[in-house]
């Protein structure tokens, strides 16, 4: 066991105003198996970089270990996966190799093919194994199961589960409570970190986070009490003070020395108020800095005067001549929210691309709508640049109301005048969902749209999902999500 030490860190990238990190102190456990959550934007993989070296920044980190990142870059993916293995981990032998394919549920077959020539879950598993092949080092595990189909998470937490000495940033619920026993947590006014998984984290948040609104409301009505009284106080003051230059009813002269006195018990009262009205402000200013901001998301849909807008019956779809999917049977209903299900490389993005109008090869019957309107959000994020405001544009939305629903999202208002191009993975996912949630559609299709998107986003979904009831047909390997969500499940 050794400790990483983190002193006074701070850090901004060129040209930036806004700090990324500003003089943060904490420590971590080299046997600790820790999982890093926090928003998109907040600096999870930037930090991993600067425990890396990547960037210069002020104050200290302070380790004895060396550090290993995923995903590692393969520079020949034709190479055979064996020699992939053996250009990251050179000193590692044959044997274990095999136990660690094995563990990850890998085919040793795989070791004789080219690289290129896996799945995205194969390359992933090898890569993960290559990671754990390397000796004597802290390893940072950058979103490990982003495209992952279900299986292939369970088969990834259950082997992290028996590993320690990692950080592992991940926004999939069901993952960190598999594997994980601390969170380090990049909130908005802070960084902690707390012994347990995700669940034990997000409920001590929660009760936190309720902890101080009630405090909060106290505090601001004994603040408006104290505001009252102050005011009280000072209007008797006024009048005893210019008593003392009247008489009373009766016509005798005012006993000055005794309104003084009443003057000064006053003042000494007013003071007293206003004493316990700044330590209330003081107290109240110390809370919610962590609250974070979820507010309720909403939804353009319409209403279609046909309650089947989608049919196939009996679709195979092909990529070169060759069949990915055969004989897929299934209806989306008005109100329907369909889960499209099935292992990697299976076909579920041709099927939507293919219910969308794209060109795709296929044998089979295809029913959509007359004038049905499709929403439709890729897995791809390539394609972005430019500004948020010729992203509306493009797609022809309003864009106060596209900037809106990013704000609500977590993002900055810097944010709006950066190239696209510029953000991070999850905020360019953020922005093809707002842009889908502003477009006036029948029917919402939606591919992985939960990669690289923070938990608490997803959470702001699904109450928008609940509440609005969209029509909805989705891929999405977050198993919390959609079972959530979904009102039906299709297998191909």
């Amino acid at each position: 066991m050794s400790l990483i030490n983190v002193t006074n860190l701070s850090f901004a990238y060129d040209g930036e105003s806004d700090m990324v990190f500003d003089n943060v102190s904490f420590q971590i456990d080299t046997d600790w198996k820790l999982g890093f959550t926090g928003r998109n934007g907040r600096g999870k993989t930037t930090f991993l970089n600067l425990l890396r070296g990547k960037y210069e920044y002020s104050g200290a980190i302070n380790s004895s270990v060396s550090f290993e990142y995923f995903p590692y870059e393969v520079n020949d993916k034709e190479n055979l996966t064996i020699d992939v293995l053996k250009d990251i981990s050179p000193d590692c032998m044959d044997w274990e190799i095999y136990r660690e394919l094995s563990l990850l549920e890998v085919n040793d077959d795989v070791l004789y093919r080219p690289f290129s020539t896996l799945s995205n879950g194969e390359q992933t598993k090898v890569l993960l194994a290559a990671l754990f092949l390397k000796q004597n080092s802290f390893l940072l595990i950058d979103e490990p199961t982003n495209h992952l189909d279900e299986k292939a998470r369970e088969v990834v937490g259950n082997y992290l589960k028996k590993k320690k000495g990692f950080i592992l940033v991940s926004h999939d619920r069901v993952l960190l409570d598999i594997c994980v026993d601390h969170i380090l947590s990049i909130n908005r006014a802070d960084i902690e970190i707390q012994k347990g998984n995700f669940s034990s984290w997000w409920e001590n948040k929660q009760s936190q986070d309720n902890f101080e609104l009630a405090h909060n409301a106290k505090l601001k009505k004994d603040i408006n009490r104290l505001s009252a009284a102050a005011k009280r106080n000072a209007v008797w003051s006024d009048k005893v003070e210019s008593s003392k230059h009247g008489t009373k009813n009766s016509g005798l002269k005012l006993d000055k020395g005794y309104v003084g006195h009443k003057s000064a018990k006053m003042m000494k009262r007013a003071k007293s108020i206003e004493a316990r009205q700044q330590s209330a402000l003081e107290e109240k200013s110390k809370l919610l800095q962590n609250i974070e901001l979820d507010e309720e998301l909403s939804i353009s849909s319409l209403m279609h005067h046909n309650n089947r807008l989608v049919e196939l019956g009996d679709v195979s779809v092909f990529y070169d001549d060759k069949a990915i999917c055969n004989n897929i049977s299934f209806t989306v209903n008005q109100g329907q929210r369909v889960a499209l299900c099935g292992k990697n490389g299976c076909g579920k993005s041709s099927v939507l691309k293919l219910i969308c109008g794209e060109k795709i090869m296929y044998q089979g019957n295809l029913h959509r709508a007359s004038g049905l309107k499709i929403s439709y959000v890729s897995q791809d994020t390539s394609h972005l640049h430019g500004t948020l405001t010729d992203y509306a544009k493009s797609l022809c939305i309003d864009e106060s109301v596209f900037k809106s629903t990013l704000r609500k999202m977590d993002f900055k208002r810097t944010q709006f005048e950066k190239d696209i191009a510029d953000f991070s993975e999850g905020q360019k996912k953020k922005v093809l969902i707002a842009g889908s949630l502003c477009e006036n559609a029948h029917l919402y299709i939606w591919d992985e749209p939960l990669n690289f998107i923070d938990v608490i986003s997803r959470i702001q979904i699904e109450k928008l999902i609940l509440k609005y009831k969209p029509t909805l047909l989705f891929v999405e390997h977050d198993i919390a999500f959609a079972k959530n969500v979904a009102t039906d499940f299709v297998t191909i």
